[in-house]
């Protein structure tokens, strides 16, 4: 319960009545906040009627008597008093339960996030991301612990002092009702321009915060590059836009202010010439005009407050309608309601290896009108070492994709053991593999955290064990605290071999039936990659492992080589073979600078 649901989101239109409904299940915590209100509420109308009483029964009178002055104190100081606490009960418990709201839709949110397919972080920007998860998710957290609370406060003191005012001088009283539709209008001329304004707003924040992000993470190439003073002109012109933009919400928000500001100030005006007049001519009482005063000022006040309010209302649409996109979004992939069951691993029958993996006539493209496979067949054998090789954008790592489910195949079908990867859990399919890329990430944490990928389940024996064979453990063994050393974020205090070994180890550690290493060795120097060539046949033994080969040197002793050219495999075999046919293979191997290739 208490958690931002999908279909809140149906529609575009009511963003703020959605975001209501998410608090709903929080009733009980917004129901003692209410009751609070209603003190509070209550002890500021009360005062003014107490100084009327002061005033009409004692301080006006030629004998005031001074037992009543002091009860009227003592009662003023009492309801003065509970307010005060009301208030802060009030504040103290809306801000807990907002907080606490806005906490489980940023876990709903990064959980829904996590849970979509590639397709969409293809397409959808960092900066929009980081924008939904923090600066969305703030607004909302000031619609909960500040507007509603205003809502309620100021709307229910409105009604109380409107009946105050009524019991005072009814007259009067409807006299001051006639500035509200003056200031409905005012809100209805400044809302569609405050809307525009914030979303302008916040557009131009998402840029920023994607722009930021790309460049600190690249900060070593602009550093390279000398492109330092470019990537200060460019954040300079995006943070001038945004600032406009921010101005732009600043005006229009103080030019509703103001003129909510002067229509108050006209009405408090004109009651009190009236009153005064009133009061000269003995229909008034003094005390009464004084009651009346403060309570028209408390009527304008809270109706102001209100007002002013609309900028966060605006903020806020914007907000769930930005979280509500993302919520509506929903994954490429998904998984079958009856999945099959994990594939058995086949047994060796007269020294023939059963199929594994089988792509079936795949055809795929990221976009319907361009085409990056077309009509790949091939057939993996259980436990086969397998090289993938092409020039660059042959399509080697969307195959890599395609198996990992990633993407859905635009036509034919891949399977694992004779099951459709469509009829598999995808966390099943994923169990049973690992994959090794050229680009590692690390995590900000240990040594041992990284090559488990902070599983309590994986021993250190385990982490141990996995970085001997991947030829890790030769230098962790070298650092100053082993495998407590502290990884920073990225790897960024590794050399790049030393952050690929760990990604060998890290695979090894899941007990992969099938592990792709996706040009693992491209950025090894050759030392290093002598001692990962050593480590990945260790780890390659007993498993089926699919290898896309930026150096040739990697897939030599496949037991085959797929050669892909512009989305279709054109030769296929051993490195013998394809050198004897002297074809794409042949000529990659001729121009490659790997010398040991001969």
């Amino acid at each position: 319960m208490g958690r931002f649901r999908r279909p809140c989101f149906a529609t575009a239109s009511g963003a703020i009545l959605r975001v209501i409904a998410y608090a709903l299940p929080h009733w009980p915590a917004f129901c003692w906040v209410f009751g609070l209100v209603i003190v509070y509420d209550l002890s500021q109308v009360a005062q003014p009627w107490l100084v009327k009483i002061a005033i009409d029964s004692d301080l006006v009178q030629a004998h005031p008597h001074t037992g009543s002055i002091i009860a009227v104190g003592l009662a003023y100081l009492v309801i003065t008093g509970l307010g005060l606490v009301a208030n802060f009960l009030q504040m103290r418990s809306l801000q807990y339960t907002g907080q606490r709201l806005v906490r489980n839709l940023r876990v709903d949110l990064f959980r829904h996030v996590e849970s979509l397919s590639i397709r969409f972080f293809d397409t959808y920007g960092t900066g929009n991301l980081l924008t939904n998860v923090t600066r969305d998710t703030d607004q909302l957290s000031s619609f909960f612990t500040n507007f509603l609370l205003t809502m309620v406060r100021d709307g229910f003191s409105v009604i109380l002092v409107m009946v105050a005012m009524i019991a005072l001088n009814w007259r009067v009283a409807l006299l001051s009702f006639v500035v509200i539709p003056t200031i409905v209008g005012v809100s209805a001329a400044y809302r569609p321009r405050l809307r525009r304004a914030f979303n302008e707003a916040r557009d131009q924040f998402a840029r920023m915060m994607g722009f930021t992000t790309e460049n600190l993470a690249g900060m070593r190439m602009t550093q390279f590059f000398g492109q330092e003073e470019k990537q200060r002109q460019a954040f300079s012109t995006i943070n001038q836009q945004l600032n406009r933009r921010n101005l732009g919400v600043f005006r229009w928000a103080l030019a509703f202010n103001r003129t909510l500001d002067t229509v108050g100030t006209l009405a408090v005006a004109l009651i009190a010439w009236v009153g005064g007049m009133a009061v000269l001519d003995h229909t008034m009482a003094l005390g009464v005009l004084y009651a009346f005063i403060t309570y028209i000022r408390q009527f304008f006040t809270p109706i102001n407050n209100l007002t002013q309010q609309w900028n966060t209302v605006q903020a806020t649409q914007v907000a769930a309608e930005r979280i509500g996109q993302v919520f509506l979004t929903e994954p490429d992939i998904r998984d079958p309601e009856v999945p099959r069951p994990l594939p058995l691993e086949a047994s060796l029958d007269d020294g023939e290896r059963a199929s594994l993996i089988v792509f079936d006539h795949v055809s795929f493209g990221y976009h319907p009108d361009q085409p990056v496979l077309t009509n790949i067949h091939f057939t993996i054998p259980e436990r086969a070492f397998v090289g993938f090789v092409g020039e660059t954008g042959a399509g080697k790592s969307t195959l890599m994709a395609l198996l990992s489910r990633f993407y859905e195949v635009s036509a034919g079908a891949i399977r694992i053991g004779g099951i459709d990867l469509r009829q598999m859990r995808q966390v099943d399919l994923r169990r049973m593999m690992a994959v090794v890329q050229q680009e590692v990430y690390l995590f900000p944490g240990t040594i041992k955290d990284n090559i488990r990928m902070f599983r309590a389940d994986v021993s250190e024996a385990a982490v141990r064990e996995a970085a001997e064979i991947s030829g890790a453990h030769a230098f962790i063994r070298q650092l100053p605290e082993g495998y407590h050393h502290w990884v920073a974020a990225k790897g960024e205090n590794l050399s790049m071999g030393q952050r690929q070994l760990l990604a060998f180890a890290r695979a090894l550690t899941r007990k992969p039936r099938i592990l792709i290493l996706d040009e693992a060795t491209a950025s090894l120097d050759s030392r290093t990659e002598q001692v990962v060539q050593d480590g990945l046949m260790r780890a390659a033994a007993g498993r089926t492992t699919l290898v896309i080969a930026h150096r040739l040197s990697t897939v030599r002793s496949a037991d085959a080589i797929y050669v892909l050219d512009h989305g279709r495999i054109v030769e296929h075999g051993t490195h013998d073979a394809l050198m004897q046919q002297q074809g794409h293979y042949a000529s990659m191997v001729h121009k490659s600078s790997d010398r040991r290739f001969g």
